[in-house]
């Protein structure tokens, strides 16, 4: 198969596509054909030797973690019901880091992957998992958001944050985001109250009042600043900081597979209340260009990767 491989850390220059060896299907896999993947901000951290302390990792790597495609075949101890031709999405986690998803064939392991929403293209479906994953995880489960709260989204125009956003008005908030000027139109689109330009201060100074639950996505002073965003420090959740977060009594979130949350995301795909907005699609042979694109910190949405089928 072909696939996009780095064999050393360093800048984008390192990617290149070429063929590699088929992945085993293990008893507890889903082997799938992908047809799409995406770029978060992780896989250009990963690929800079930036996390070696986080995960075990294993030269050559295979990156990417989103997955969209079809079905190839199943081990034999797969109970989740899917079946070769079924259309599928997923955040492919392992406890280390080699095989990614940057490739024609991607075994993952069961519970990573789930069937994938109708409605949205394999590029759109492949945009969701890590980034939606990490957004329910962030307002369903760690500040358990609900009908009447006000909620503050930092980022909210990002890859997390418009899925963050989502969530949050679909459970019936009040949501307040921060983002660039160029990008509050946009937020008001998605069902934002009110959109506060991060660039002007403290956030807490340009509340009208305290929030309900705080959902951070930049850390540094955005949390320094949330015990006078919120009303009570317990309802604050970041992925990015997390001895300041539990310190003031928060919730550290680290995103983690979950094939039930993913049928969840798909539910709200499916009932209109979750779209998904690419910035830009590339081809795998263009994925240094969409890792750089990634690393400018300037996309709004998610970066969507086509995987080609011919050799």
């Amino acid at each position: 198969m072909r696939a996009a491989v780095y064999e050393t850390y360093g800048d984008a220059s390192v990617i290149a596509v070429r063929e590699v060896d088929d992945p085993p299907v293990g008893p507890d896999v889903v082997l799938v054909r992908a047809r799409a993947t995406s770029v978060n901000p992780v896989d250009w951290k990963v690929r800079e030797g930036y996390l070696q302390g986080a995960f075990p990792h294993h030269l050559p790597i295979v990156p990417g973690w989103d997955v969209a495609g079809v079905v190839e075949a199943v081990g034999p101890a797969v109970r989740s019901g899917l079946r070769p031709g079924d259309e599928v999405w997923g955040y492919v986690r392992r406890d280390d880091v080699a095989l990614g998803t940057a490739a024609q064939l991607v075994a993952a392991p069961e519970r990573t992957v789930a069937r994938k929403p109708e409605g949205l293209t394999f590029e759109e479906a492949a945009a969701v998992p890590l980034a939606g994953l990490t957004a329910w995880q962030l307002v369903v489960e760690a500040l358990e958001v609900g009908a009447g709260d006000r909620v503050l989204v930092h980022a909210a125009a990002g890859g997390v944050g418009q899925f963050a956003v989502q969530v949050a008005v679909a459970r019936g908030a009040t949501v307040i985001g921060t983002a660039r000027p160029d990008n509050h139109a946009h937020l008001r689109e998605l069902g934002v109250a009110e959109v506060v330009d991060h660039t002007q201060g403290p956030i807490s100074a340009q509340l009208s009042a305290p929030v309900d639950a705080v959902v951070d996505l930049i850390g540094g002073d955005a949390l320094a600043d949330a015990p006078q965003q919120v009303r009570d420090t317990s309802r604050v959740a970041s992925v990015v900081d997390a001895d300041a977060v539990l310190g003031m009594g928060g919730h550290y979130v680290f995103v983690r597979p979950e094939a039930a949350h993913l049928d969840e995301l798909r539910a709200l795909v499916d009932a209109g209340r979750l779209r998904v907005d690419l910035a830009a699609t590339y081809g795998l042979d263009e994925l240094a260009d969409a890792h750089r694109a990634s690393e400018s910190g300037r996309t709004r949405g998610k970066i969507a990767v086509t995987i080609p089928q011919e050799d």
